[in-house]
């Protein structure tokens, strides 16, 4: 008999819910990773220890979290992708979120709200 003899299915250890709820979970993760893929856009990890793919991760996660809150805060119609296009081309603009995303066209690049916060005074 050849080893496909040997092995019978009573014989193995799992139960077969037990075994579709394996298959379930890691096809969930597959998606997640799937999503990361299309959403995150990371080409490649900076470092390859644990803690630098789990940093990369956190920050694009961050990143893409408070693209979804100006979107919804400033009830822009365009999409994430679309805004996050935007600002990686904007990076290093001084320049009103507002204006950059084509929200106020007409306003004063010498325009100050109370609340504004300037991280360099020129």
């Amino acid at each position: 008999m050849g080893i496909k003899g040997n092995i019978s299915r009573t014989n193995f250890p799992l139960l077969p819910n037990t075994i579709a709820n394996l298959y379930k979970d890691r096809w969930e993760i597959e998606l997640f990773f799937k999503w990361i893929k299309q959403h995150l856009r990371i080409k490649s990890f900076y470092g390859t220890s644990e803690n630098a793919v789990k940093t990369q991760i956190w920050v694009a996660i961050s990143v893409y979290v408070l693209v979804a809150i100006i979107k919804k805060k400033l009830d822009l119609t365009e999409s994430l992708y679309t805004i996050l296009q935007i600002f990686s081309i904007n990076l290093f603009n001084k320049v009103f979120i507002n204006q950059v995303l084509n929200k106020n066209k007409n306003l004063n690049q010498n325009y100050c709200p109370d609340n504004q916060l300037f991280l360099f005074n020129f």
